[in-house]
């Protein structure tokens, strides 16, 4: 059984980790992810993914320690999209929700910050527990005090300890919180209601963000007059641009094409 599931419904790609007991992530499982997002990347009927985890217990231990104990290097190579198929995979502009279903922990918490969407169940905890194994949780370090306080970042990597839920919430390191048998409904209605907008939007947005993340707002801006992002050059010279003040003039709801 392979370890990487994946269901199309309409333009939303559905991805389920599942590697009992604690869905972790060895290299094989990894480069399989990443063949998995960068085909959904790169097929232009999808439009949103999914990315959730079998079992009601873990969303993912992170790193397989047991796989590395048996030979995996932990610096090995992880596939085309870093670990776990998105920390480092290029030109993804298309949304990303993240449906955590458990204990979250590690390189699956690095894995949860690389979506652009959290929702989680109300049992699911988090923790980035590398100090306490003597390793440092690289992505984390980068990404988690951009993302909450920087002192409550601080503490949770330097401490390793673990929170739930309503704390990941009250910081903002999540959008929401549901109970367990609703997480892949609400997941899977957000997925719908981003399916139905527009594309080439989307993508621009995504352009942007990564692109000006440590960029000065005036630099950003004078990339985007000098027409130096392809999403946003593309969108200007779209139909849908085009589509977008049609519909508004007619009052009725716009058709997406993506071109």
């Amino acid at each position: 059984m392979s370890a990487v599931l994946t269901e199309i419904r309409g333009h939303i790609l559905e991805v389920t980790l599942a590697r009992p007991k604690a869905n972790a992530i060895d290299l094989a499982t990894s480069r399989e992810m990443g063949r998995v997002f960068a085909g959904f990347r790169d097929n232009p009927d999808l439009r949103v993914a999914i990315l959730t985890a079998a079992g009601e217990k873990f969303f993912s231990a992170g790193w397989d320690l047991k796989a590395a104990a048996a030979g995996d290097p932990v610096d090995g190579d992880y596939g085309v999209g870093g670990f776990g198929g998105l920390q480092e995979l290029r030109g993804l502009n298309k949304p990303v929700i993240i449906a955590v279903n458990g204990i979250c922990c590690g390189g699956g918490l690095e894995l949860a910050l690389s979506g652009d969407i959290i929702i989680a169940a109300g049992h699911a905890t988090f923790a980035l527990p590398e100090i306490r194994s003597g390793t440092v949780a690289d992505a984390a370090s980068i990404k988690l005090p951009k993302r909450i306080p920087y002192h409550i970042a601080m503490e949770l990597l330097l401490t390793g300890r673990w929170f739930d839920a309503k704390e990941a919430l009250g910081w903002g390191l999540i959008n929401r919180i549901t109970r367990a048998e609703d997480l892949m409904a609400e997941a899977r209605r957000l997925a719908d209601e981003l399916a139905s907008g527009p594309p080439l939007v989307f993508a621009a947005i995504k352009e942007i963000v990564r692109e000006a993340e440590n960029m000065k707002f005036q630099d950003a801006m004078n990339r985007i007059t000098r027409s130096q992002f392809e999403t946003v050059e593309r969108l200007y010279n779209s139909e849908d641009q085009f589509e977008g003040a049609r519909a508004f003039v007619e009052k009725r709801d716009p058709v997406w094409k993506g071109r």
